[in-house]
């Protein structure tokens, strides 16, 4: 059952207080070198139940006056037109996105850096492109022997040779379309140029997971490796946290590894490293911010198994690997949990048996579980979704119909006939729209389509792989779906 465990609010108040402490440690000039997705992040909002998506936005909106946005990009990237799995647009095309969505925020973007930039010709046209359109474009360059030769990087033949970014406001978000973009060098550049010339500026960094004050093998922190298993990503205890303030602080070891670097590398620019410990350098309060750790550790296992399901289903599409399906089962040994804590799962399958047909089970707010099966009328997960609704508004039991079959039938007719679809039955996004049409005349239907946000957060499970639209369709509304790694039928080729 869904249950909250975050205070989202006091995150947005709390975190936007300990940046703005920050910028203050630093004379009044930050580089907040910004991880993860600023403005859907879905991850943090199925294992901390009750925070936004779009809090950290939020939260950097109640900071629009002293914040201005910097995006960098790799040049490599938009040379290889690199895509943004989660969007399927490219890096340069999310460039766009993000400006747009942070100007809609009223959030002043800056500028865009294009980084390791090399004379790349789609380079040189998307810079074109935007200094047309009005945004600043800076140019930093590769430098040989990177990150480990630092007298070389932070020289003027190193960091020097990168164009200075000129930026008007106190706090300065570096964020990007991707991973490996140059977010940390693009930070640490700017601060050899402003050391250069007499400012002085800090510089941090805000990433949320792992959460460094829960434990190393708290359920969120093993979700966190669970959505990073196809990246080789490991949590570890900081050691030189634990050295230097004697308390157990959680990072990953990237950070870790770069951080001795990372250190070098400030006490050349200014003379001293800020930092005893990589978590030292973070800002993230996330996890101050719980206040139902039940609650919190349950959303978080089902994160766990939902990644171990979404993994078998890319194996078995040719999309994914052995190796990540391999550590997703020791991430759920490690968390002590099997496939079996997703009741919908078993509801499911039960029902596929029972029927020989694809089944759906969504398990409601409650504790409820609903089911779907395949009809000559719609398929199992319109099905479901139709019974939830029905649940949810009290409008009736078994025989009760929200749309009426004179009003499906003729969908079905433009669906063959006219649009040359093979399968006649409504996917799920279909019946939501003769579900709309028909709470027209019928209160019934009205007061079940009232019921949709309801569905936010639910658990549902699909005995077979989902077709992108019905898939699609589940994880706009907000439920948290997995299907079992199989396909309806034995065809090689699947829409």
């Amino acid at each position: 059952m869904y249950q909250q465990g975050f205070d989202n609010d006091q995150y947005l108040s709390r975190q936007s207080r300990h940046i703005q402490d920050r910028i203050a440690q630093f004379g009044g000039k930050l580089y907040l070198e910004f991880g993860g997705k600023l403005f859907d992040d879905y991850h943090a909002s199925r294992v901390l139940p009750g925070f936004a998506p779009d809090s950290k936005i939020r939260m950097l909106a109640q900071l629009r006056d002293k914040a201005e946005i910097v995006i960098v990009i790799n040049a490599g990237d938009i040379e290889k037109n690199k895509i943004r799995g989660d969007l399927g647009i490219t890096y340069d095309s999310d460039v766009l996105r993000l400006i747009d969505a942070f100007r809609s925020m009223d959030l002043y973007v800056g500028s865009v850096a294009v980084t390791r930039y090399a004379g790349q010709s789609a380079a040189d046209a998307f810079r074109a492109r935007l200094e047309a359109l009005g945004v600043p474009v800076y140019l930093h360059y590769p430098i040989e022997g990177y990150p480990h030769n630092i007298s070389r990087i932070v020289s003027d033949e190193g960091f020097g040779r990168n164009e200075f970014i000129r930026t008007s406001r106190p706090l300065v978000v570096v964020t990007a379309p991707g991973p490996g973009s140059g977010k940390m060098a693009a930070c640490l550049s700017q601060l050899y140029h402003e050391h250069k010339r007499g400012v002085v500026a800090g510089y941090a960094k805000f990433e949320t997971f792992p959460i460094w004050n829960l434990p190393l093998k708290h359920p969120v922190n093993l979700a966190y490796e669970a959505a990073t298993a196809d990246l080789d990503d490991v949590n570890m205890i900081d050691p030189f946290h634990l050295q230097a303030c004697g308390q157990t602080a959680v990072n990953y070891n990237r950070d870790v590894e770069v951080f001795p670097v990372l250190a070098a590398m400030f006490e050349r620019i200014t003379g001293s490293c800020p930092y005893q410990s990589p978590t030292d350098m973070g800002v993230n309060q996330a996890g101050n911010c719980i206040f139902d750790d039940a609650a919190v550790q349950e959303a978080a296992r089902q994160e766990i198994v939902r990644r171990y399901y979404d993994a078998l289903c890319e194996r078995r599409q040719g999309k994914g690997r052995d190796e990540t399906v391999y550590r997703l089962e020791l991430l759920m040994q490690q968390a002590g949990i099997t496939p079996k804590i997703r009741p919908a799962a078993e509801a499911a399958n039960t029902l596929a048996r029972a029927t020989g047909e694809p089944a759906m089970a969504i398990e409601l707010p409650d504790g409820q579980i609903v089911t779907g099966k395949t009809s000559e009328l719609m398929g199992c997960s319109a099905a479901a979704l139709l019974n939830a609704l029905k649940k949810l508004s009290n409008a009736g039991g078994h025989g009760v119909h929200l749309i009426e079959q004179s009003a499906i039938e003729p969908i079905q007719t433009v669906k063959v006939k006219h649009l040359g679809s093979a399968n006649p039955r409504l996917h799920s996004d279909e019946v939501l729209i003769a579900l709309a049409s028909s709470a027209r005349l019928s209160p019934m239907a009205a007061r079940a389509l009232d019921r949709l946000a309801d569905l936010r957060g639910c658990q549902a499970h699909c005995s077979v792989i989902l077709s992108p639209a019905d898939g699609n369709t589940y994880k706009k509304l907000g439920l948290q779906l997995t299907c079992e790694p199989c396909y309806q039928t034995n065809k090689l080729y699947h829409r």
